[in-house]
């Protein structure tokens, strides 16, 4: 297993501080049996290809295989893990500011949501008589 502190780090690590709250959100392997891979690295490497834009083939070659963190990156959105997640962030964060952890009204602003009932090319293409 890759210690992710043998490499130098890039700005989109999650810190010691981050890890320690994200790591017992992580779901556990599909079979329960411990995992072969550092799961952080992986971590790591999702969030350097959402922070950086680059495609999953690009990623620097000291992460874990490309394919790894792509395949972790799907398969924990195909689930609903990355919703959980956010989910208990957001709790976390809400709670930390002295707000309940749910929401208890929400808001649209009429500068967000279309109004229209056309939209796209439709509405874009000119009609000559």
């Amino acid at each position: 297993m890759k210690d992710h502190k043998k490499r130098k780090p890039y700005e989109s690590d999650l810190t010691d501080e981050e890890w320690r709250i994200i790591a017992p959100l992580v779901p556990h392997s599909k079979d329960g049996q411990p995992r072969t891979v550092d799961i952080r690295e992986s971590m790591n490497a999702i969030t350097y290809v959402l922070k950086s834009g680059c495609s999953w083939r690009l990623l620097p070659h000291d992460f874990p295989k490309w394919q790894l963190g792509y395949y972790y990156f799907r398969f924990w959105k195909k689930n609903g893990h990355w919703k959980d997640i956010h989910d208990a962030l957001r709790g976390k964060v809400r709670t930390a500011s002295g707000k309940q952890i749910e929401p208890t009204a929400g808001m649209l602003d009429s500068q967000s949501v279309k109004t229209v009932k056309k939209g796209g090319f439709v509405a874009m293409t000119l009609v000559k008589r």
